[in-house]
Order: C-alpha cells, then sequence, then structure tokens
C-alpha cells in the first residue's frame, strides 16, 4: 500500500528531508515527490560513495530553495545506507519504493550489483531505474526495458571513446592495427560488461587485447604490473577499477615502469580520489568523462551560494565540484527533468513511477535548455526516446595535471550504429530468455 500524508505531514517531511521552506512544501497542497535515496556512507566503498549521495542531495535542496520544487512541486527523500552491498541494496529498495503520496519517482541504484537485481524489480513496480553510466549496456533499448535508463553512456560506448581516443593519440584509427592494449579489470559484473565492445572493436580494427581480472577490492595488483609491464608490454592499459583498486594501479604501474600516461579509465576511476594518494606518479593519467570537473561552472556556483552559503550543504564544502560530487549533481538534475518532463503531460503534482518514465522517453536536454538550468558547460545535451534509453551522447577524455582534471579530447562522437546493433542483439536475447513481448515504440 502505497504512504500517504496529509498535508501538514508532507511540509514537515520536506523540511526535514530536503531542508526546503515551509513556504514552499504549503504551496504543494497535493504533497512531494517523493524519491528513495540509496547511498553508501558506509563499507569499503563509502569515501566514493560520500561526495555522491551529497552532490545528488545538495542539487535537489538548490531546486527546492531556487524553485519551490519542480514546478511547485517540492522534492522529499530518504537516504538508505546500502554500504555498495546488493542484498542490501534491494532491502531498500523494496522498504522505500511505496513511499510518498505516489510511490518513488525513479531509483538509482549507484552500484552495477544493485541494477542488475532492480533492473526486473522495476519494471513490475513500474518504477524507472536510472542508472547513469553504469550497469547493463542493453538496457539502452528501451523497447526490452520500459523502467530501465542509463543516459547518457553505457559501459560499451564508454569503452569505445576510450579506444577511440587511443587511436587519436596513435595518429588515426588505422594505426591500431597490431597494438597491444591490455584491459585491466574489477572482477566483477562491472569490470566485465564492456567485454563485448572490446571484442566486436578488436577485430575491425586490428588490435591485440588481453586481458587481466583484479579481484576486489584490488589491493594486490604487483603480480598484474608486472606481468604488463615486463612481459606483455602494451601500448595503452584502460583500466576499468573502482575504488582502491585505482590508486593502486596507478602506484603498482609506476613501480613496474609503466607510464601514465599510457593509461586511460573508466570515468569511476577518474576521480580526484584515484589520483592524489598517488602523488607525482599519477601525473598525465586520463579517464573517460560525460560530464565536466570543477567547481567553476554556473550549477556548482549556485550550489555553493544558495546551499552551502546558507548552511544547507549535505557535507563537506570541500567535496564540491569533486568528480564525484559532480556526478551526483548530473544524476539529480536529469531526474529532475525527467519529472518537470513529465508535469508536461501529466500536471504539475507528484507523478507515479510510470508517468516519470514517460518524461524519460521523452526528455530532451537541448543546449538552450542547459544554459536556462545552469548546466551549460556541466554536460552535453541530451535526448532520450522511447526505444533509446542511452541518448549516446559524445564523451570527453580528461588528463589530471598533478591539481585538477583537464578536457584533452573534445567531444568524442560514439560509433552509434555498431554499439545500437550490438545493443538490439543482447536485449532480444533477454526479451527471448524473459519471455518479454518489447512494447512499440514510434
Amino acid at each position: 500500500m502505497a504512504w500517504r500524508a496529509p498535508a501538514l505531514a508532507v511540509a514537515a517531511l520536506v523540511a526535514m528531508l530536503v531542508g526546503a521552506s515551509a513556504e514552499a512544501a504549503s504551496n504543494s497542497p497535493q504533497g512531494a515527490q517523493f524519491f528513495p535515496h540509496l547511498v553508501y556512507r558506509s563499507g569499503p566503498y563509502a569515501p566514493y560513495g560520500i561526495p555522491l549521495a551529497d552532490g545528488v542531495a545538495d542539487y535537489l535542496t538548490l531546486v527546492n530553495r531556487r524553485d519551490g520544487g519542480i514546478g511547485g512541486v517540492p522534492i522529499a527523500w530518504e537516504e538508505c545506507d546500502t554500504g555498495y552491498n546488493t542484498d542490501r541494496g534491494v532491502d531498500c529498495y523494496e522498504r522505500l519504493k511505496a513511499k510518498g503520496p505516489t510511490g518513488a519517482a525513479a531509483v538509482l541504484p549507484l552500484s552495477t550489483g544493485i541494477t542488475y537485481a532492480l533492473i526486473e524489480r522495476g519494471a513490475a513496480d513500474r518504477i524507472p531505474v536510472f542508472s547513469s553510466g553504469y550497469g547493463r549496456a542493453d538496457v539502452s533499448d528501451g523497447r526490452v526495458f520500459p523502467y530501465a535508463i542509463n543516459a547518457p553512456a553505457s559501459y560499451w560506448t564508454g569503452i569505445d571513446a576510450a579506444i577511440s581516443h587511443i587511436a587519436t593519440e596513435l595518429g588515426g584509427t588505422e594505426r591500431l592495427r597490431g597494438r597491444k592494449i591490455a584491459y585491466v579489470y574489477h572482477d566483477s559484473a562491472f569490470g566485465k560488461e564492456p567485454l563485448p565492445m572490446l571484442e566486436a572493436l578488436r577485430g575491425p580494427l586490428g588490435f591485440e587485447m588481453r586481458s587481466f581480472p583484479v579481484a576486489p577490492p584490488g589491493l594486490d595488483q604487483r603480480a598484474v604490473w608486472t606481468q604488463i609491464a615486463r612481459h606483455y608490454r602494451p601500448d595503452y592499459v584502460i583500466l576499468w577499477g573502482w575504488g582502491v583498486q585505482n590508486s593502486t594501479a596507478l602506484r603498482e604501474a609506476a613501480a613496474a615502469g609503466y607510464p601514465a600516461d599510457r593509461m586511460i579509465g573508466v570515468w569511476w576511476a577518474g576521480s580526484e580520489l584515484d589520483v592524489r594518494p598517488v602523488g607525482a606518479a599519477a601525473v598525465g593519467y586520463k579517464a573517460v568523462a560525460f560530464h565536466a570537473a570543477g567547481a567553476d561552472l554556473p550549477v556548482i556556483r549556485a550550489i555553493r551560494e544558495r546551499v552551502h552559503g546558507r548552511g544547507l550543504g549535505a557535507g563537506d564544502p570541500g567535496q564540491i565540484g569533486t568528480v564525484l560530487y559532480n556526478r551526483g549533481v548530473f544524476n539529480a538534475a536529469v531526474l529532475v527533468e525527467a519529472i518537470r518532463t513529465a508535469q508536461g503531460k501529466y500536471g504539475r503534482r507528484p507523478l507515479t513511477g510510470a508517468q516519470v518514465a514517460w518524461g524519460f522517453d521523452h526528455l530532451d536536454l537541448t543546449a538552450e535548455r542547459l544554459a536556462e538550468l545552469g548546466l551549460d558547460g556541466f554536460m552535453q545535451p541530451l535526448r532520450i526516446t522511447c526505444a533509446d534509453h542511452e541518448g549516446i551522447a559524445p564523451l570527453h577524455v580528461q588528463q589530471w595535471d598533478g591539481e585538477r582534471w583537464l578536457d584533452v579530447s573534445g567531444p568524442i562522437e560514439p560509433r552509434r550504429a555498431l554499439i545500437r546493433k550490438l545493443v538490439a542483439e543482447s536485449a532480444r536475447r533477454f526479451a527471448a530468455e524473459r519471455k518479454i513481448e518489447p512494447r512499440a515504440c514510434d
């Protein structure tokens, strides 16, 4: 049964959970839009989960304080700490999915393992599972996965961008032929997810590839890097790591004599937490990115002024503008705009998960709209459709200079036709296994 409360109780909930003013809550007599906030402020990945969670919370607080919510409807949320554990993540989802006057608007699992566990649950409950830049690549096919969204990029698009950037550094795609690439990955669903795309690229582009799995948490990598640097001797290394695995990889690569500027990571291996502990040995290291880093951006300046400047920040202000903090802001901004889009059809009131899913299906963040929201310079324009839940936005590569992340690539155009072909094939197999009838999309 969905949780419901009278207007005064909703106002109290909003004020308690999001710092929204009583005035904002009272202006929405139909209640608040509820969002279950799955976080990991504890456990082995807590240092990475905390800025992510804070970025989400601070952006939602900004929308409540600056705009009075989404279309006048305040946002309420409740944190549930998963510890980055799949079973706990499922439990959090089950306990929170029916809260609020209309149930959960959507859920952000912030974990590939939790995402895998929630995809079918979300579809059964008609609640969008928004796994931005992680999880299954084939949920890009919205015909088979109407309640799963992975915009703006899947791991297949990310690995494609890494290969494209390596080709650019070598002098062109044709120069990839005969080159050696080592793939060092977190030995989990997260690390294994890009393998089909790597195989699809390896043959046509002619590069050699060897995979090196690293058991989490990844503190013991000396043997891996000895093998890479002294025996395999690749032209480039792609690092698909998470948590302490990344800084350990950079440290062991340096000890083995492998240069940081020949290493490129996924966006989960491209934060300040990955490079600062390594010091000078990390200078030159690169990572794929789908949003900007840094605090000198309109949306981040607004958060600093209107949220932290008024004592409403979720956590350490020193994290503002870091990669993972900004990723939380990205997640919250896309969610808010999906809800706003859905309000255009269903009205300015708390919406159900099914209605928010319609908003994701019709989300169109143009350059002009991003500028209106203060998100210009922060992210690329993004358009999601019923059939395409990824959007496949151009990606960038950033490089660590010892102090900050710098964009060194400009927009990298994905191999859209290949990506969509592989996505459709994989989604079709999933649909056949689960006896799912894909929906028709105009």
